[in-house]
């Protein structure tokens, strides 16, 4: 591939497959230049570091699953688009770990490209669950709930770290069905 036909994008979808295959901390110039048959100084033509790739995947990683998570929810609403968002969620992280393991330290407060790349998402859960009648309040905590929950088990999962051999799926809808109740609970509770 000529210095020509190298583009930002391709850069960051080349290291979101190597990281997805080798790991995020495995991720290097060198390999990223060997995959695009460049030399690793025409990188730099592109961007300055591999900490701005990482960065720029994590970005990246957001954009993609939301798009996921979105396109989960047409056609449905209420519980229904709330589950199928967090089946997204889990499918997504679990089949690119590479890029999750990027999106994992994701703070939107800490830039405008970052708060970006979520905003849709984060909107989109705002009015699921808003049409369930559960106050803005309640509705933040929720979302951080389901955060902690998608990323940590994603994270357990992607790190072989269930020793127990009953079924990781069941467990996931079962804690799944338990968050849902317990929302269920907090409708029209201000």
């Amino acid at each position: 591939m000529s210095k020509n036909n190298v583009s930002d994008e391709l850069i960051i979808e080349t290291s979101a497959c190597i990281a997805n295959k080798v790991g995020l901390d495995n991720l290097s110039l060198k390999i990223i230049a060997e995959e695009l048959n460049i030399k690793s100084p025409s990188l730099y033509n592109h961007i300055r570091s591999l900490d701005e790739i990482k960065q720029r995947l994590m970005v990246y990683g957001w954009k993609q699953m939301e798009e996921k998570m979105l396109d989960s929810a047409v056609g449905v609403s209420g519980y229904e688009a709330l589950k199928n968002m967090c089946y997204s969620f889990y499918d997504y992280a679990t089949n690119n770990k590479g890029v999750f393991t990027a999106m994992l330290w994701y703070n939107k407060y800490e830039n405008v490209q970052k708060e970006n790349a979520t905003t849709r998402l984060f909107n989109m859960l705002f009015k699921v669950m808003k049409s369930l009648d559960i106050s803005d309040d309640n509705i933040n905590h929720i979302i951080r709930t389901l955060r902690g929950f998608l990323e940590g088990f994603s994270l357990l999962v992607n790190n072989n770290a269930f020793g127990n051999p009953i079924s990781i799926k069941e467990s996931f809808d079962l804690s799944l069905e338990i968050i849902m109740n317990g929302i269920k609970s907090l409708e029209g509770v201000k």
